[in-house]
C-alpha cells in the first residue's frame, strides 16, 4: 500500500523518494570526493586577495567529507522508506546548497550543478505525492 507522500508503508521508497535517495547517494559521494581533494591537494582551492572564508582547506575538506557521509546515510534512509529521512534530507539539502554557495567563487560551474541537484532533492522530498 502506498501513502499519499509516495512511500510504501512498511517497506522501501517509491517514486520521488527513490529518486531523491539516489540523488542523495550521488551527491554524498561527490561531497566526499571534494573533501578528499581539499585535504590532499594544496592547489585545490586558490583564493584571491580580499576574499573571506571561515575555513582553511583542511576545515573545508572535513566539512565536505562529513556532509557527504551524512548525505549517504540520508540516501540509504530514503531508499529504505525511513520517515526521519524526509525532513533530514530537506534540511541537509538546504544546508549543502548553502555550503556550495561558498564554493561559487572558486569553481562556479561545479557549484551551480551541485546547487541545482540539491534543489531537485528538495523538490522531490517536499512534493505532496510521489511520482508513481
Amino acid at each position: 500500500m502506498t501513502t499519499a507522500t509516495g512511500t510504501r508503508m512498511g517497506g522501501t521508497a517509491t517514486g520521488s523518494y527513490s529518486f531523491a535517495g539516489m540523488l542523495a547517494l550521488m551527491l554524498g559521494g561527490f561531497n566526499i570526493i571534494e573533501g578528499f581533494f581539499a585535504l590532499l591537494n594544496d592547489r585545490y582551492i586558490a583564493l584571491a586577495d580580499g576574499e573571506f572564508y571561515v575555513l582553511d582547506r583542511t576545515g573545508w575538506g572535513w566539512t565536505h567529507i562529513i556532509l557527504g557521509l551524512v548525505l549517504l546515510g540520508v540516501g540509504f534512509g530514503l531508499l529504505n522508506g525511513q520517515a526521519w529521512a524526509r525532513m533530514v534530507g530537506i534540511a541537509l539539502a538546504v544546508l549543502a546548497a548553502i555550503v556550495q554557495m561558498i564554493y561559487l567563487p572558486i569553481y562556479p560551474f561545479w557549484a551551480l550543478i551541485n546547487i541545482a541537484l540539491f534543489v531537485v532533492v528538495i523538490w522531490s522530498l517536499a512534493s505532496p505525492r510521489g511520482m508513481e
